[in-house]
């Protein structure tokens, strides 16, 4: 059995749903549509892109004996519609991969097992990544053949579609390259007029700072003013622009139980979600990606959803105790869910607490919905 072979079927043993091979040492355009992007600031304020971009540009750059990545996929394909999540608008609308177990995990072990069985099997050195070090999976991924990047810039699988957890073994063996997939997105623009936030400047091309996944995850500032309405439900994350995607006609739900949907993040009620405290939240996020923005910036996208909502009862059940809440963070998104859903209680409480205000982050949200009012 060839090297090759071999670690497809490993991977096809250990439960991938794809395995493909591209070579790790070659220069391609992906490095110097990075470094623009860089350059234009669409990073946002993820400033560890523009720190690690020179070791990110190609694999090589982190590790100069790598010859050979090895790409492997996980399906977490959902059991329903994620856009039938709009319409509940009394409750939060998670990001379907962050409703199950924490991907990193699960994907990390087995693609260590598939390294170990390699090595042991080959000798060759080998290093493993999920997403947490500079490598570009995605254009790694593209290149391999296992799919190609749509003009929503993520990766679609003809046999997979879009819902694909991805992780990379980067070895010093040669193996033989995978074909490369041809675009297949045609003239479909589907994920481009989806986007609530208007994202893409262009096909093939994202402005994260218009992303409400980049807002809701990344972002620890006040959430922009105007993206907030455009927020709608969407608490942690943003599958509009995967889940319109034709392609997913071929997706299959996830087979591995562990991406399956907790059935307290299938759609938490809001009031809820408003009420952790900081142990609660820990508790409740336990093994969840959604445990690493913390309970102030998870409660700064509650109150987003809140102020959407149009549920006049949650001024006095969530709001109005989130005013005092310790986090200026939380107190300047409340004071804005308070505008949305009761205008003349907002004015009373400004009345009531701006001059007591020490933020100045919370004093100009009182300041500019009084504006907006008058």
């Amino acid at each position: 059995m060839s090297a090759e072979d071999f670690l497809k079927a490993k991977a096809q043993e250990l439960g991938f749903d794809a395995c493909r091979m591209t070579r790790a040492d070659e220069p391609w355009a992906a490095s110097e549509r990075l470094e623009a992007y860089v350059a234009e600031g669409r990073h946002g304020s993820m400033e560890w892109m523009e720190i690690t971009l020179e070791r990110r540009k190609i694999p090589t750059a982190m590790w100069a004996e790598a010859k050979s990545a090895v790409v492997v996929g996980l399906n977490y394909g959902p059991d329903h519609d994620p856009m039938m999540m709009l319409e509940r608008v009394g409750e939060g609308n998670i990001s379907v991969y962050a409703r199950g177990k924490d991907y990193h995990d699960i994907l990390k072990k087995r693609l260590k097992q598939l390294a170990r069985a390699f090595v042991e099997e080959t000798g060759e050195d080998v290093k493993v990544f999920v997403d947490t070090a500079p490598l570009m999976e995605k254009p790694l991924a593209a290149k391999s053949g296992m799919g190609w990047q749509g003009k929503h810039t993520n990766l679609v699988s003809r046999e997979l579609g879009s819902w694909l957890f991805l992780g990379v073994m980067l070895t010093t063996a040669e193996l033989t390259p995978d074909k490369t997939e041809v675009d297949h997105c045609g003239s479909c623009s589907a994920c481009l007029d989806i986007c609530p936030t208007k994202a893409f400047p262009a096909p093939y091309q994202l402005d994260a700072r218009r992303c409400i996944s980049y807002l809701t995850i990344e972002y620890k500032e006040p959430i922009p003013h105007e993206y907030r309405e455009a927020m709608g439900n969407r608490i942690y994350g943003c599958d509009d622009c995967l889940a319109v995607c034709p392609w997913n006609k071929f997706a299959e739900t996830a087979s591995e139980a562990a991406f399956w949907a907790r059935a307290e993040l299938k759609g938490p009620a809001l009031e809820e979600l408003a009420a952790l405290d900081d142990a609660t939240f820990r508790e409740v996020f336990s093994g969840s990606p959604i445990k690493r923005i913390g309970r102030d910036r998870f409660l700064r996208n509650v109150l987003m959803a809140i102020g959407n909502s149009a549920r006049h009862e949650l001024v006095s059940i969530s709001v109005i105790p989130l005013l005092d809440d310790a986090a200026s963070i939380v107190r300047g998104a409340s004071v804005w869910a308070l505008s949305r859903l009761d205008s003349a209680r907002f004015t009373v409480e400004k009345s009531a607490r701006l001059e007591h205000e020490a933020d100045e982050s919370v004093r100009a949200e009182w300041l500019m919905e009084h504006l907006k009012s008058v």
